[in-house]
C-alpha cells in the first residue's frame, strides 16, 4: 500500500511516498459474553469481522456463513450462535453459570478456531461520588467507584468509562494483589488536554465494572499499552494474540478474544458543589 504524506515546513510542501506493508488478511473475533448483574443473561452476541489494511475505512468486513457454538465444559450444555448476516451471531439461550468453564467453537472457510474461559464473576459497586481531591489535578472533577475486593486472591477487574456523548469509552484495568479483601476506592477523572473537556457539573458518566480472568487482565493491559502511542522508551507496537486458536492452520490465528464475565453497571450525574 502507498499513501501520500504531506510535510509542511516554512511555508514549504513537500510529497512523500511511505509504502505500508499489508499483513495477512486475518478473522477477528469479539466475542464477549457479559453477564449483568440483575438480568437473566441469556441473550448474548458474538461478532466476527476481516481485519483489513490500516488505511483502508471502504471494505466490507462482516463474516457471513461461519458456524459458531459455545458449550458449557462441565455440563456439555451448547449454545448455538444463529448469523444474523451481518457479521453478528446471537443466542437467546444462553445460561450463564459463575465459576464453569466454557469452550468456543468456529468453523469458517473450512478452519476450526477454538478459544475456553472461565464465567468470572464481579462484585457489586456499593458507592458512586464525585470529589476533586484524588486525581492528579485538583481543580478537575473524578468520579469515585467504591467496592469490596472478596478475601479471595487473584481477583481482576475492568472498568469501563464513558460519557454520555462522548464517540469512544475509557478502559481501566486492576488487581488485588496489595488490596485483597479491603474497600477499594478507584477514582476516574479525564484530563484537561486533547481537546477533551474535563467534567463539568451536568455531565452523566456510565460506568461498568467486569471480573475478568488473569489471562484477559494481562491481554487488556498490553492492548492499553499499544494504544498509548509510541513514546521514546514504548516498545514498538505488535500484533496482539488472544485466546482463539486455529486449529486447522496455526499460523492463520485469529485476533480477539473470547471472554465471559459478570458486569455491575451503573451511572453518576456530576452536580453543582456546595
Amino acid at each position: 500500500m502507498v499513501f501520500l504524506l504531506l510535510v509542511t515546513l516554512a511555508s514549504c510542501t513537500d510529497v512523500v511516498d511511505v509504502e505500508v506493508q499489508d499483513g495477512p488478511e486475518r478473522l477477528v473475533v469479539e466475542a464477549s459474553l457479559d453477564w449483568e448483574k440483575g438480568t437473566t443473561g441469556n441473550v448474548q452476541t458474538i461478532r466476527l469481522r476481516k481485519s483489513t489494511p490500516f488505511f483502508d475505512t471502504n471494505s466490507i468486513t462482516d463474516v457471513m456463513g461461519a458456524s459458531v457454538v459455545v458449550t458449557n465444559d462441565t455440563s456439555g450444555a451448547q449454545f448455538v450462535f444463529a448469523d444474523q448476516n451481518n457479521g453478528e451471531y446471537r443466542t437467546n439461550s444462553f445460561q450463564p453459570v459463575l465459576g464453569q468453564s466454557y469452550s468456543l467453537r468456529i468453523e469458517y472457510n473450512g478452519e476450526v478456531f477454538t478459544a475456553q474461559e472461565t464465567m468470572m464473576p464481579v462484585t457489586e459497586i456499593t458507592d458512586v461520588f464525585q470529589a476533586r481531591e484524588e486525581g492528579f489535578d485538583s481543580e478537575i472533577l473524578e468520579v469515585h467507584v467504591v467496592f469490596t475486593d472478596p478475601e479471595t486472591e487473584g481477583d481482576h477487574y475492568l472498568f469501563k468509562f464513558q460519557r454520555q456523548g462522548d464517540l469512544l469509552p475509557d478502559l481501566e484495568v486492576a488487581e488485588d494483589e496489595f488490596v485483597n479483601g479491603n474497600e477499594i476506592d478507584w477514582w476516574y477523572e479525564i484530563e484537561d488536554e486533547d481537546d477533551v473537556d474535563p467534567f463539568e457539573p451536568g455531565d452523566v458518566v456510565d460506568i461498568e465494572m467486569y471480573g475478568i480472568s488473569r489471562a484477559y487482565y494481562d491481554y487488556i493491559k498490553i492492548l492499553a499499552d499499544q494504544l498509548g502511542g509510541v513514546g521514546i522508551f514504548e516498545t514498538t507496537p505488535v500484533a496482539v494474540r488472544g485466546n482463539c486458536i486455529n486449529e486447522t492452520n496455526s499460523d492463520n490465528y485469529a485476533f480477539g478474544y473470547f471472554r465471559l464475565t459478570e458486569v455491575d453497571k451503573t451511572s453518576y450525574t456530576f452536580v453543582e458543589e456546595q
